[in-house]
């Protein structure tokens, strides 16, 4: 009886200390909410990752993944809007920092039937760079999913600048090449920019006098970019041709000459993604398929790659 119970007592104080030992071995959850650098998160739409915008060394928001720990969008909103604030710079990585100056608060979110209303102290007024912090604000928060516009309050007041209810379509790291005020395009062009030796996509809206449609213009400035944007990085070969493209419903449907190929005979995720990102902001289509010589290659929806407008 005395060794059953002891044999007991044994067995109870090791699966303890093993059960301590898993316990202490899992990181916590601060650990688990820094941001990820790589683009192997952007490929994953698990459960509990968000899209953030953060400011490179150049000047440029830079589009990462942070992990949340709440399905509560409210609070989703409060966790992502912490960290666009410089005071958590520390947990990024070299070259990216937060746009927000470390002195702003958050001091009320509002939330009805997919608005969202911030309310910040005049410190944001103040920003290093306010188009840039409003601009990281709206992105963050739209890709959040299920909203429809984000307003941007002071002290209870919109700003003059921003009186509105912000989408997407204010845009992002704004560029013009304009000499004229006719036939002027915007479009959105998604590029790649390494970082600290890992790539990240950057969103560019350019307003230039071209009126070509946008899918041509997206190719054209993706086989040509490194001529006119420093630091920023695109891998569709130079080579690669448009051939056709046809806008069906809510498909677009691409396809290029084989020059798009790498050599080893297979299209690069990242030309496939800076492809998609670029066609689903810019159009309305839910569904991106690539051909190449008529032949489908890949299919990209918005689900896929988690993309939100």
């Amino acid at each position: 009886m005395l060794k059953k119970k002891a044999l007991r007592k044994i067995f109870i104080t090791t699966l303890t200390a093993f059960v301590l030992l898993c316990v202490f071995s899992i990181p916590s959850l601060y650990e688990e909410e820094s941001i990820k650098t790589n683009l192997e998160i952007e490929y994953i739409t698990g459960i509990g990752t968000n899209n953030i915008y953060l400011l490179d060394n150049n000047g440029y928001l830079v589009k990462t993944r942070i992990l949340l720990d709440s399905k509560d969008k409210e609070k989703e909103i409060k966790q992502i809007i912490n960290n666009l604030i410089e005071k958590n710079n520390s947990k990024f990585p070299n070259g990216l920092k937060a746009p927000i100056n470390e002195d702003v608060k958050l001091q009320e979110v509002y939330l009805d039937e997919g608005y969202v209303s911030l309310n910040f102290n005049k410190k944001l007024l103040k920003s290093d760079n306010l188009e840039k912090a409003v601009e990281a604000i709206v992105y963050s928060i739209i890709d959040l999913g299920d909203i429809k516009g984000v307003m941007i309050e002071v002290d209870g007041e919109i700003i003059p600048s921003y009186n509105k209810v912000l989408t997407k379509d204010i845009g992002i790291n704004k560029t013009y090449d304009i000499k004229s005020r006719n036939d002027i395009n915007k479009v959105v062009i998604y590029y790649l920019e390494e970082i600290s030796g890992d790539n990240y996509y950057v969103p560019v809206t350019k307003y230039l006098n071209n009126k070509e449609d946008k899918i041509k213009v997206i190719v054209e400035e993706l086989t040509t970019s490194y001529i006119y944007e420093p630091n920023l990085m695109s891998f569709l070969n130079s080579n690669t041709r448009l051939l056709n493209y046809e806008e069906n419903d809510d498909i677009m449907t691409i396809n290029f000459n084989n020059a798009i190929f790498d050599k080893d005979n297979r299209v690069l995720e990242e030309v496939v993604y800076t492809l998609a990102y670029s066609v689903f902001s810019n159009y309305e289509v839910e569904q991106v398929i690539l051909k190449v010589d008529d032949k489908v290659l890949e299919t990209v929806s918005t689900k896929d790659i988690g993309y939100c407008r």
